[in-house]
């Protein structure tokens, strides 16, 4: 689709696409905090507007950064897929 493609490569959008590897080993870490986040605020919250979500949000990460923060261990070696 070359219409699409067109819209997505245009720089006049407030949106840029950025297309990752789905196997890449960092999104993991990603997925991990992502995870602790929904746990820990979206899961069973009660907001009132987008507003009280976000601002529960950045209340979460100052509180996280603060006293949950720990650099998440990783376990990717860099072993070939084939030798």
């Amino acid at each position: 689709m070359q219409t699409r493609e067109d819209y997505l490569w245009n720089n006049e959008h407030k949106v840029v696409f950025h297309y990752t590897p789905k196997h890449c080993s960092w999104l993991n870490q990603i997925e991990i905090w992502f995870g602790i986040l929904m746990k820990k605020v979206v899961t069973r919250g009660t907001f009132t507007s987008k507003e009280n979500l976000k601002e529960k949000i950045l209340a979460f990460i100052d509180y996280f950064n603060e006293t949950m923060a720990k650099p998440f261990k990783w376990t990717y070696r860099g072993k070939p897929l084939s030798e």
